[in-house]
């Protein structure tokens, strides 16, 4: 079985948004709740995962990532309305 790749937004209680990637997507909600996930997200607690898009190689999901990181906000939710 082949390794998958995940690109995921998160929603915090203050109404932020985060993008991050990873290849065990509970364990990493797990670890941006505990407060060892990032350093954002120990300052802006998240509350849950509003999008998350699955991917072949770790090269794919982050260019993924860098991309959605260079969207706007109001682009982010469309993303995640869609």
């Amino acid at each position: 079985m082949d390794k998958k790749f995940y690109v995921y937004i998160l929603k915090t209680e203050d109404d932020k948004l985060y993008c991050g990637y990873t290849d065990d997507i509970e364990k990493r909600f797990e670890a941006h709740l505990n407060g060892t996930g990032a350093k954002f997200t120990r300052a802006h607690k998240p509350l849950e995962i509003v999008y998350n898009k699955e991917f072949n190689s770790k090269s794919e999901a982050m260019k993924e990532e860098y991309r959605i990181k260079h969207l706007t906000r109001s682009q982010k939710l469309e993303l995640i309305n869609n």
